[in-house]
């Protein structure tokens, strides 16, 4: 979304509801049986709850369609939906994404191996299919939220709030959204430490805020970087899948990522030439 065609008086409250509604209804079966509460058959529970997982990973998207369909009318969701069709920002942006969220990975992965720690091996099969794996994330694993995130609430937020703030405070609404999945059996966030995933989420949110600006206002951008981000876990893997263990590589990265979004925010006047 332009923010220089739309009027971000009043931020839509129905976007949150919608969005943590349908996510966080669709997760809560398998909270609930991770919690002991609900018994759902070993057979079928990983299958059951990833697809639960990439289901409710549109909510953001279900909740950017409702507001627009509610407050903008009908005939404002295909142009919406046609916003995320564009691909023609700068080679830049496309060197910057995946030199960036790649570097920043490779050294959380990397560095603590000066100090002992071991280096987990990658967790794709080979890099040969990282390709379609990248694509898949984009479009299913957690690309598909910044339909949502970036590419609707974001500006409302800037808007009323400011650029730092408003990332803020999207950064955190992003983090708690992701909560249900902590209690989760099959879900990679239980190994995560929540405090580091939270400071992850602002600096992302920072480092996507510059992006949307930097490819002149084309939300794609945000999901090729969303993406992109989650495909290169499995090839640098900064989580080490076991409980009471402290996840320096994951600190790292989210700590990394933090300092990434910072420097490109304060860049955020000096994007123009992308």
């Amino acid at each position: 979304m332009n923010p220089n065609t739309l009027n971000f008086k009043v931020i839509p409250l129905r976007f949150f509801t919608v969005t943590f509604l349908w996510s966080w209804l669709l997760w809560l079966p398998f909270v609930l049986e991770g919690l002991g509460v609900l018994k759902i058959n070993d057979n079928l529970i990983s299958y059951l709850s990833m697809s639960a997982i990439i289901l409710g990973a549109f909510g953001p998207a279900m909740g950017a369609l409702f507001s627009i369909r509610t407050l903008q009318g009908k005939s404002a969701v295909k142009p919406f939906l046609k916003s995320f069709l564009s691909v023609d920002f700068s080679w830049k942006i496309w060197v910057t994404i995946i030199t960036v969220l790649g570097l920043v990975n490779f050294l959380a992965w990397y560095l603590p191996g000066f100090f002992g720690y071991e280096r987990l091996p990658m967790l794709l099969p080979t890099i040969y299919i990282f390709p379609i794996y990248l694509l898949l994330m984009i479009f299913l694993g957690g690309g598909q939220e910044e339909v949502g995130w970036r590419g609707y609430i974001m500006p409302y937020l800037e808007s009323k709030f400011g650029l730092w703030y408003g990332n803020i405070l999207l950064g955190i609404i992003w983090a708690f959204w992701h909560v249900p999945l902590w209690f989760i059996s099959d879900s990679f966030q239980i190994y995560m430490p929540f405090a580091a995933f939270l400071i992850g989420c602002i600096g992302l949110s920072f480092f996507l805020s510059w992006l949307i600006k930097a490819s002149k206002h084309k939300p794609m951008s945000a999901l090729v970087a969303h993406g992109t981000s989650n495909a290169f876990m499995p090839v640098f893997p900064s989580v080490v899948m076991a409980n009471d263990v402290f996840q320096l590589n994951f600190w790292i990265l989210e700590l990394l990522i933090l300092g990434i979004g910072i420097i490109a925010l304060l860049s955020i006047k000096t994007t123009n030439d992308l």
